[in-house]
């Protein structure tokens, strides 16, 4: 059975950590997927992977991935996120 995605981030959220680039953060179980609205770089990847000490954080293009992580949940990084 697919897994649906939820939501974190839209581009219409302010004052989150996530790069300039992003267009939408949506978890699947307790891993993030990072959707950018182009390719992200190393600046990129290395900016979601201090929001997410210990984590596997890994980049492919337009999307960075918050690997799972046993019993911790994917958070948004701050309290403006949009949740939907």
């Amino acid at each position: 059975m697919p897994q649906v995605a939820n939501a974190l981030h839209t581009e219409e959220s302010t004052g989150c950590a996530w790069p300039d680039r992003t267009h939408a953060v949506s978890y699947v179980g307790t891993a993030c997927v990072v959707q950018g609205s182009d390719d992200f770089d190393r600046a990129d990847l290395d900016q979601v992977r201090r929001l997410f000490p210990g984590r596997r954080v890994t980049l492919d293009g337009d999307v960075i991935t918050v690997w799972p992580s046993t019993g911790q949940r994917c958070e948004p990084p701050c309290a403006s996120s949009t949740v939907l």
